[in-house]
């Protein structure tokens, strides 16, 4: 390197307080740590001897009836937030005819199974609930806890009469199309074999607990439980902590993700002795929840949710906006990603002279005008680097937190995440890193590597062995596998084919609900539509549309709705040429569900709309203005 570039290279340092070149090594470095040939083979399915990890541990009781064997309009398969936003605006559209299938003993999907102590929301809850207007219920908090959240859910429900209409602690096994009579057959495990003219399936991305394939796991005497099914009888305390059944007890965490990042605490505060096992550690930011102002929400004006609701997503993309409506973690680390950009945005002469010299490039006839200029720009502003740069400032501030907060300087060191803020989901939490400092939490990191061994009396690592009385799995829930997995059931289209044939070598849907050979068959999910960071927005959104397609239906007499192949293979197309997550981003990024656990998936068309959320919903809704239902094939009654 000459000296001018040593120079350069020293000035830049100096200027941006960190080397980028180092930085971008130990990223890879980190993420070559953890790439593992199994990818998602690395967890285990949980069935068989592993069957009690999905037992629901918050009924009393098992609900006795008698098999139904009947027919409805429309059968919803769960009871979270897509099942029950489904149903609340089917009864706004006039549809009352329907029923929801729920295998847990209430409503709430995710927040009923996660209540560990300390479970809340990263979002904050006045964009994170839905409805909220309709309700007229006022949180809390800026950051809703799992309690108020599922005690929103009853309220939710109780508002819409959706109790009436639901079958709870009962599960789907396989629901399939019958041509001859133009309906479903839902079967269950309480031997119901329900009709149905239209099923919606909305069993939520994260509904089935997962568990890592460690050598000796099944072979454990003491007692374990995944966090998903808390076990307050063998802890003690509730979902705020006082854990008071741990004194004296060794207790081991294996998994240091959002949900560990919220327990932790609790635990380490209650038990004699916590070994928290790390494979990679999570991003920590500033939380800063504070009370809700109930004046200030009462006093909002009508459409206040959604304004705030799209402003949010707005910043999240990256559209301009006049104002940070909710100004928080999330909020800030994008306007400082795109804020980045935009310092750098060609100025009007620059554009002008770029459109005028255009006339006689052939890349522009090739392109067109507008995505000339769009790649003009992009290579002008040098987007990805001024984006990486404003995401290592980022990332360095959260480092430099744990050094702040976290007193033994081998831990702090270990609890840095080296690798881009939205490789993972961030956390945001006050307490977390503050727990590594009591006396009897230890942080055993496994740099990358993970756990090899299970022993009869607790965990073996690098061949030392820390016997515990219980261990804890904070291992999240199956991404990425097929779909009638996840689900629980297998769907039968069209002369039997089932939707994992049909999406076998990729998904292929019409706007993410639809799919050919799957008629009267509604998917509720982020794949092919637009995922957001507030998940509900897109759940309401999907809602809203189902809604005016089945009463549009009704008005037109339409006993039969299908896509058309056509449609289908142009929305596929469209998802592929709208990806945003590139495989190159993907491939640097550590491994977790985000990126199939390193095992890059190379069909685009298994993402989400790359448009972002408010297009996507700006798309469907033009879509509805028209009126006839483009797009989807029709067979009147």
């Amino acid at each position: 390197m000459s000296e001018v570039n040593i120079d350069r290279k020293h000035n830049q340092i100096e200027e941006l307080g960190f080397d980028p070149d180092a930085l971008a090594e130990k990223y890879l470095l980190e993420r070559d740590k953890r790439l593992r040939e199994d990818g998602n083979d690395q967890y285990l399915e949980v069935k068989g001897e592993f069957s009690y990890f999905v037992e629901d541990p918050y009924v009393d009781e098992e609900i006795e009836r008698e098999p139904l064997e009947d027919e409805v309009e429309v059968l919803i398969v769960g009871g979270g937030f897509g099942g029950m936003l489904a149903a609340a605006r089917l009864r706004e559209a006039g549809i009352d005819d329907f029923r929801i299938i729920e295998k847990a003993g209430d409503f709430g999907g995710t927040w009923y199974w996660n209540r560990y102590p300390g479970a809340s929301c990263d979002i904050e809850s006045y964009v994170y609930f839905p409805l909220l207007e309709e309700t007229g219920f006022i949180p809390k908090k800026k950051y809703t806890d799992a309690p108020e959240t599922l005690e929103y859910c009853r309220v939710l429900s109780k508002k819409f009469k959706l109790y009436e209409n639901v079958c709870f602690q009962t599960e789907v096994t396989s629901t399939a199309w019958d041509e001859e009579t133009q309906r479903w057959t839902v079967h269950t495990n309480k031997k119901d074999s329900i009709k149905a003219k239209y099923v919606v399936h909305s069993n939520g991305p994260l509904n089935r607990p997962k568990l890592p394939a460690i050598k000796g796991i099944n072979n454990y005497k003491g007692h374990t439980f995944h966090t998903s099914r808390w076990d307050y009888e063998y802890t003690g305390g509730t979902s705020f902590g006082n854990l008071s059944n741990l004194k004296g007890k060794k207790i081991a965490v294996i998994g240091t993700g959002a949900t560990a990042v919220q327990c932790v605490p609790h635990l380490g505060e209650a038990a004699e002795k916590l070994y928290v096992f790390q494979r990679t550690p999570s991003s920590i930011d500033i939380r800063n929840n504070k009370e809700t102002d109930s004046d200030w929400l009462t006093n909002q004006k009508p459409g206040w949710h959604n304004e705030r609701r799209n402003n949010f997503e707005s910043l999240l993309t990256g559209a301009p906006v006049k104002e940070d409506l909710v100004s928080d973690g999330w909020t800030e680390a994008f306007r400082l990603l795109f804020g980045s950009v935009r310092s750098k945005a060609p100025s009007k002469l620059r554009m002008f002279s770029w459109a005028m010299t255009s006339i006689a490039s052939p890349e522009m006839y090739r392109l067109g005008l507008k995505q000339y200029m769009t790649n003009k720009a992009m290579t002008h502003m040098d987007i990805r680097n001024a984006m990486q740069m404003a995401d290592y400032k980022k990332m360095e501030k959260v480092r430099s937190r744990a050094d702040e907060v976290v007193q033994n300087k081998d831990t702090a060191e270990s609890l840095k995440p080296y690798y881009n803020q939205f490789c993972k989901r961030p956390c945001f939490h006050d307490e977390y890193l503050q727990t590594f400092n009591l006396p009897g939490v230890e942080l055993i990191d496994t740099d990358g590597k993970g756990l090899s061994e299970i022993s009869e009396k607790g965990i073996i690592f690098e061949g030392k062995e820390y016997e515990v009385d219980c261990i804890i799995f904070a291992t999240g829930f199956e991404v990425g596998t097929d779909y009638s997995r996840r689900c629980g059931y297998q769907i039968y289209g069209v002369d039997g084919v089932s939707v994992s044939e049909k999406w076998q070598d990729g998904l292929a849907t019409f706007h993410g609900m639809h799919s050919k050979g799957f008629p009267n068959c509604f998917f509720f999910g982020p794949a092919q539509s637009g995922f957001t960071a507030t998940y509900t927005y897109s759940l309401d959104e999907q809602s809203i549309h189902l809604a005016y397609i089945l009463k549009s239906a009704k008005e037109k007499g339409v006993s039969r709705i299908e896509a058309s192949q056509e449609a289908e293979n142009k929305w596929v197309q469209t998802i592929i040429d709208k990806a945003r997550i590139t495989a190159d981003f993907q491939e640097k990024c550590t491994p977790g569900y985000y990126n199939n656990e390193g095992k890059i998936n190379q069909k685009p068309q298994n993402g989400m709309y790359g448009g972002g959320p408010i297009e996507f919903f700006a798309l469907m809704k033009k879509w509805r203005s028209k009126g006839n239902l483009e797009g989807l094939e029709l067979t009147q009654q």
